[in-house]
C-alpha cells in the first residue's frame, strides 16, 4: 500500500489538511471549519474525520499515511505534544499528539504553527534546506521561527522564536503580550497603520491624509505605495519601521549566524521593494562577516507552508 505524509495546521477560522509525499509534493489538500464549540473540544474528531473520509475517496483509497504532523497556535510543549495554551481556539492543557494518536492509530507530531511554517519553507520553499535560518512573518501581528544547526528552536517552554516581543524601544506603545515597546508595535500591519494613522493626525494637510480622508481607511499597501512615490510622511514610516526590523535582525544573527533569513505574512506582499529595503538597513546594523553570507527573502509557500511544514514533521521523525 502507498504510503503518505499528512499535516494539518489549525487555525482559529479553518484547519488546513493535506496529503504531501515523500519529496514534499502536495498530493492533495482541503479546509474543514475550526469549531471553536465548548472550548474546541471537536477539533480533533473532526480532522481526523476528515482525512479517514479523503481516504476512502479516490484517488487516496489504495493509500495509507505514516503519520500526521499538526500546527498549533499558542504555547506548545513539542516533547509532549501538549497544547498549554491557545486562547484563539479555547485550548489549555490539551493532551494533542495522545489525544490525536488514540484517533488515528499512527504517530502524531505537534509544533507551534509559526514553527511549522518556517519547517515547511525551509524545506521545499525558499529556505533552500538552511540549516541556520530565521523566518518571519509580518502579519496583523510579528511571529516567527529559528532553525539553528538543522534545528529548530523552541526553548525551555516553547517560547524559543518569538520575535515579536522583542523589546525594540524602551517605553513604546503597549503590545498584546502586557510588555511594551515589543518589535510587533512597530512592524506589524497594525503597527505600520498605527504610525500612519498617527501622521494623518499630526500632518491634516499631507498626501497620507487625502488617502485616508478619501478612501476612509489607512492600510499597509497604501502607505507602501505612497512611499514608492516619494511622499515624505509615508517614507518616513517604512523608513523607521524597516530600520528597526534590519537592527532586529541583526542582532538576532549575532547569535543564529543565518544563511537565509525569511520574510511573509501580508506585510510581505510589498515584494522586492521591502526585501531591499530591509536588506538594506540589515546591512547597515550587521557586522559585514554576518551579512555577507545572509540573503533575505520573500517566503514562498504562502498557506501551503502550514501543512507542508506538518508533513515534514513526520518525515523528519519517522526518517530517523
Amino acid at each position: 500500500m502507498n504510503e503518505l505524509l499528512a499535516g494539518a495546521d489549525i487555525g482559529g477560522t479553518t484547519v488546513k489538511i493535506g496529503f504531501i509525499s515523500n519529496d514534499g509534493t502536495i498530493q492533495d489538500k482541503w479546509e474543514i471549519p475550526t469549531d471553536l464549540t465548548n472550548n474546541g473540544e471537536n477539533i480533533l474528531p473532526d480532522i481526523w474525520a476528515s482525512i479517514a473520509s479523503k481516504l476512502q475517496t479516490p484517488p487516496f483509497e489504495n493509500y495509507s499515511i505514516k503519520g500526521i504532523g499538526v500546527g498549533a497556535p499558542g504555547f506548545v510543549d513539542t516533547h509532549t505534544g501538549v497544547i498549554a495554551e491557545a486562547v484563539n481556539i479555547g485550548w489549555k492543557d490539551v493532551h494533542l499528539a495522545e489525544e490525536l494518536e488514540k484517533l488515528a492509530n499512527v504517530p502524531v507530531y505537534v509544533e507551534n504553527d509559526a514553527n511549522i511554517a518556517v519547517l515547511g519553507e525551509n524545506w521545499v520553499g525558499a529556505g533552500n534546506q538552511s540549516r541556520n535560518l530565521i523566518a518571519i512573518t509580518l502579519g496583523t501581528g510579528v511571529g516567527g521561527g529559528i532553525i539553528a544547526n538543522g534545528t529548530i528552536l523552541n526553548g525551555a517552554n516553547g517560547m524559543a522564536g518569538e520575535i515579536g516581543h522583542i523589546e525594540v524601544l524602551e517605553n513604546g506603545h503597549l503590545c498584546n503580550c502586557g510588555k511594551r515597546g515589543c518589535l510587533e508595535t512597530i512592524a506589524s500591519a497594525t503597527g505600520i497603520v498605527r504610525q500612519g494613522m498617527e501622521k494623518v493626525q499630526a500632518n491634516p494637510d499631507s498626501l497620507l491624509a487625502k488617502v485616508f480622508q478619501t478612501e476612509g481607511n489607512l492600510t499597509t499597501q497604501h502607505i507602501f505605495e505612497l512611499a514608492k512615490q516619494g511622499d515624505p510622511v509615508s517614507k518616513e514610516i517604512i523608513d523607521y519601521t524597516i530600520d528597526v526590523l534590519g537592527k532586529t535582525l541583526s542582532n538576532m544573527s549575532m547569535i543564529i549566524n543565518p544563511s537565509n533569513i525569511l520574510i511573509g505574512g501580508g506585510v510581505s506582499n510589498a515584494g522586492d521593494y521591502l526585501i531591499e529595503a530591509v536588506t538594506n538597513a540589515f546591512r547597515k546594523h550587521a557586522l559585514p562577516r554576518i551579512s555577507e553570507v545572509c540573503t533575505i527573502k520573500v517566503c514562498q509557500l504562502g498557506n501551503d507552508a502550514g501543512i507542508i511544514g506538518g508533513a515534514y514533521l513526520v518525515h523528519e521523525k519517522i526518517s530517523d
